[in-house]
């Protein structure tokens, strides 16, 4: 028996809560696609510039080139011949992203998504709880709770903005746990 599938496409999904390794982890499983030589192609959407415009770069500087998109889709025409896609920052996506990434894995292509599950309130955030129920395979990874060293789950906004897309660092963002997590009162 096969852990994954033969002769056919997938879709990872790759989520958690901020500074819990997400981007790290799309790199890793990246990387050794590209050691197998197989045709990858790597994107992210245009909102996310924190590191680099040609790069999906992790908090702790792994780097991979990547194609900056606007909308999902732009990346059904630029992945063509690609056996593996990666998809960062996916929350920042349109809805149009899940049936792309459908697609992808029905033409045969092993597509691996990273993204936030919730944003800063703890809610569901953009494309990402359909990714998660259409997933083949789906890795929930946690941070370390700044405040009690807990597992964290939640990404607390340090700021008093309201609009759901700030884009930020530890300037603005901490990991916290269930406990320590204090959503917003809107």
């Amino acid at each position: 028996m096969s852990l994954t599938p033969i002769n056919s496409g997938w879709i990872e999904v790759i989520c958690g809560t901020m500074f819990s390794g997400k981007t790290e982890e799309l790199i890793r499983r990246l990387r050794r696609a590209q050691i197998a030589k197989m045709a990858t192609t790597i994107f992210k959407p245009l909102v996310d510039t924190r590191y680099s415009d040609t790069q999906i770069v992790s908090h702790n500087q792994m780097k991979m080139d990547s194609r900056l998109v606007e909308s999902s889709p732009e990346i059904l025409p630029l992945s063509q011949g690609s056996k593996v896609v990666g998809i960062d920052e996916a929350q920042f996506f349109d809805n149009d992203l899940l049936p792309i990434c459908k697609e992808l894995a029905s033409n045969g292509a092993r597509v691996i998504v990273a993204g936030l599950d919730t944003d800063y309130r703890g809610l569901p955030f953009g494309p990402m709880p359909e990714l998660m129920c259409e997933a083949d395979y789906l890795d929930k990874l946690r941070a370390i709770c700044v405040k009690c060293g807990n597992p964290a789950t939640y990404t607390q906004r340090r700021t008093k903005d309201s609009e759901q897309i700030l884009i930020g660092e530890t300037d603005i963002y901490e990991a916290r746990c269930r406990n320590c997590f204090e959503p917003p009162n809107e």
